[in-house]
């Protein structure tokens, strides 16, 4: 086993911690917004189209309550 000095060791650390965080910098400049992602995700599934419906007709309840 071969011992290190605090120097080395603290030098082997920075260059691992320089390491990941080019990798992190790396993974962020590569990553899609949530939003590109979930694009087209629910395209002609009828489910989902039964969903924006219901939403739709519960803010319009909404907007009749609103005006009496």
């Amino acid at each position: 086993m071969t011992t290190m000095t605090l120097e080395d060791r603290v030098e082997l650390l920075e260059n691992e911690m320089r390491l990941l965080k080019s990798v992190v910098q790396q993974a962020k400049e590569n990553q899609q917004p949530w939003w590109e992602q979930l694009a087209g995700e629910f395209k002609d599934d009828p489910v989902f189209d039964e969903i924006v419906e219901y939403g739709r007709k519960y803010r319009e309840s909404l907007d009749r309550q609103t005006r009496l």
